[in-house]
């Protein structure tokens, strides 16, 4: 059964983030889509320190939740990552778990389905959008889109209820992200998984500073 990972960034449990997460849960349920949800927003969890522990010991020298969910990630076929806009950007603690979480993983994500939603009060979700979607797009990570930018409105749950496009879009996102994770199944058993080239590492100069 294919897996979808749902990370709720915001500290408040219940709050907008999480009712806009619920709406997808019951659109993957449906389509047959295991998830598991996952709330790191109240956690106290530090930022990346850049001592690279990683690259030797295959995980993040913090043994947090970060090194947990880790292993939840590699399973999942799918990654949905759900944050409140704070001052024009994700949650502060979203963004140091995240960091860790993507740079110290050494499994590949590569066709790992990836969606990002935004739950805010009135302005700032593009730009909370769009730091969200450069985790994906950097790890090989097809991204999944809906009939609006994946986002919600509203001070509390209870108006995010009223935002009925709102919700709309978080059905749809998880329609197109069930048919996106079914379809690359289908494409890895007949086409294979694209290749990967070994990376190159462009710098200038003699590296210098």
């Amino acid at each position: 059964m294919a897996k979808v990972l749902l990370i709720n960034g915001s500290p408040h449990t219940g709050g907008c983030t999480a009712t806009a997460l619920d709406e997808m849960v019951k659109v993957f349920e449906k389509e047959g889509i295991e998830t598991t949800v996952v709330h790191i927003g109240n956690k106290p969890i530090r930022g990346c320190i850049a001592c690279n522990s990683c690259s030797k010991k295959g995980k993040c020298v913090f043994d947090d939740e970060v090194n947990e969910i880790a292993l939840q990630f590699e399973e999942a076929d799918g990654l949905v990552i759900g944050s409140p806009v704070y001052y024009g950007s994700p949650n502060g603690t979203l963004l140091c778990f995240l960091d860790r979480l993507f740079y110290s993983t050494p499994f590949s994500k590569q066709m790992k389905v990836g969606a990002a939603v935004v739950s805010c009060r009135r302005g700032g979700n593009t730009a909370s959008f769009d730091v969200l979607n450069k985790y994906f797009t950097i790890s090989s990570m097809p991204v999944a889109s809906s009939t609006y930018w994946n986002q919600v409105h509203g001070f509390t749950a209870d108006d995010v209820k009223k935002d009925l496009e709102g919700l709309q879009t978080m059905r749809n996102l998880a329609r197109n992200m069930a048919f996106m994770i079914k379809a690359i199944a289908d494409g890895r058993e007949k086409y294979a998984m694209p290749e990967k080239e070994n990376r190159f590492m462009t710098s200038f100069g003699d590296g210098k500073i």
